[in-house]
């Protein structure tokens, strides 16, 4: 059937494979929250809508009737009025942050009667349309100054509104949108930089107790990191060998002369060499950037720069910016603290659930870590632990080979997309649930700090439900209209 309205050819069959692991995820997931909040004196029915079940039940069928309205839409009206979209999820953002009261610490929760609503989690397929009709733009280059800067505030400017409200989880989940700009032309470097900053913030908190001199053994490490980077980006860009054996040979041969002065009795303040080979490796690349007059040295240097005072300023960030929940959900996280009592706990009972489960779990309906509620928010954020606990390895692993299957399925459907904006559109939705994925499960087995985002498809919850509903399903309209 010929669309008019955009000029598609409707292909006229969703993309059955997906909307098949989608059924799943939901039958599965309304299992797992029926077993997660199971009463072992008080017991009610699947389908009893007093309790957790019956509730995801209803907000099931709902997503159901959801995304066949999503399937049966015009599929040109999510580019047209994608900014529409966006200016009013811009607005709500700022209604819910006015006037949301506060619920476990944070102010995200628009309540309607017996309804609450958390208005974030639609802005994800929201901002998701929006970089997707930029990118849509006749002539549109992304390294241009105003269109980067464009791009960068449609995700940042929600970003800061839901930072505001306190949830910091989602606003994280925002800036994985940021992976959709490596694919259409964003240098792998910016990644590496973002790579590069997150090692020098955990290093320089890790080990800002142990003293090395005038530095800690954090900041430490990361000055060898920030020389290696930089030596690394001459030899990827600008293919200069000797340029980078020189960038190596110079902290190389301040070392070698401190611990020779070593062995002459003489104190050394080994903080203080590594500013020294810093230094002298930054006045090399200074030199390179005067004398060759080349954009990339100068690049080199401004990443040195940046470096070194993101480094400085980790501690202050960590100290006086976060929050002291925050502070102390990164030291458990990263084994500075064990707090078994407060933000550990959740960890810890998570993970002895998960551990219980053995090879093959507890069977449904038996485990005892999650019915004796051992572990809070049990079937909403750290739903996978009664995963874990009642279905074992074995069953945790075909949950997570079904998540790979499903986000590699997105991946190639946006990259079979004949549009613009289909192949951005896909790869935003991708992008959002491998962070999902990832750092949901993360922060249940310990791995990663506990934010508090939902696991898709399977934490309860109407909001999420809907959110990850909606995402998907303008993705499968669009595939289904893709032009030939």
């Amino acid at each position: 059937m010929y669309n008019v309205s955009d000029g598609t050819t409707d292909r006229g069959r969703i993309d059955r494979f997906t909307a098949g692991l989608y059924l799943v995820f939901l039958f599965l997931g309304w299992l797992s929250v029926y077993a997660a909040s199971y009463d072992l004196e008080n017991a009610k029915s699947l389908f009893d809508l007093s309790g957790r079940a019956g509730m995801q039940l209803i907000w099931i069928g709902t997503s159901l009737v959801l995304a066949f309205a999503l399937m049966k839409s015009d599929t040109g009206f999510f580019e047209t009025y994608a900014f529409v979209f966006y200016a009013f999820g811009i607005v709500l953002l700022i209604i819910t942050l006015a006037i949301a009261p506060e619920i476990k610490g944070s102010r995200s929760w628009l309540v309607l009667g017996p309804v609450r609503l958390q208005p974030a989690e639609f802005m994800k397929f929201v901002i998701a349309l929006a970089l997707a009709r930029v990118f849509n733009t006749y002539g549109f280059r992304l390294l241009e100054r105003k269109n980067l800067l464009l791009v960068l505030a449609i995700i940042l400017l929600p970003t800061a509104l839901v930072i505001a409200q306190s949830e910091t989880g989602t606003a994280l989940v925002y800036l994985s949108l940021l992976l959709v700009l490596f694919r259409e032309g964003m240098p792998g470097a910016v990644l590496l930089i973002g790579v590069a900053l997150v090692l020098y913030f955990v290093l320089g908190i890790k080990y800002s107790d142990i003293p090395l001199g005038s530095l800690s053994r954090g900041e430490f490490i990361s000055i060898l990191l920030i020389i290696l980077f930089s030596a690394g980006m001459v030899w990827s860009y600008m293919k200069r060998k000797e340029v980078f054996s020189f960038m190596l040979g110079i902290p190389f041969v301040v070392f070698l002369i401190a611990l020779i002065a070593g062995l002459f009795g003489i104190e050394i303040d080994y903080g203080l060499v590594a500013l020294i080979a810093l230094c002298g490796v930054f006045l090399y690349v200074l030199y390179l950037a005067l004398r060759f007059r080349k954009r990339t040295y100068l690049l080199i240097l401004i990443f040195m720069a940046g470096s070194f005072a993101f480094l400085e300023s980790a501690e202050y960030m960590f100290n006086d910016v976060l929050k002291p929940h925050q502070q102390m959900r990164i030291k458990v996280t990263l084994g500075m603290e064990r707090d078994l009592q407060g933000a550990g706990y959740h960890v810890e009972q998570s993970k002895i659930a998960i551990g219980s489960g053995g090879l093959w779990g507890k069977g449904f309906l038996n485990g005892t870590q999650t019915k004796l509620k051992y572990v809070p928010e049990q079937d909403t954020d750290f739903i996978f632990c009664t995963i874990g606990e009642e279905m074992g390895f074995v069953g945790s692993s075909i949950i997570l080979l079904l998540y790979l299957i499903f986000i590699l399925r997105l991946i190639y459907l946006a990259e079979r997309q004949t549009s613009v904006f289909g192949r951005v559109y896909g790869y935003g939705v991708a992008s959002i649930f491998i962070f999902h994925v990832m750092v949901n499960i993360g922060m249940v087995v310990g791995i990663l700090p506990v934010i508090g985002i939902p696991l898709p498809f399977f934490s309860y919850g109407g909001s999420s439900l809907w959110g990850f509903t909606i995402l998907l399903f303008i993705f499968l309209r669009i595939d289904k209209a893709r032009r030939i």
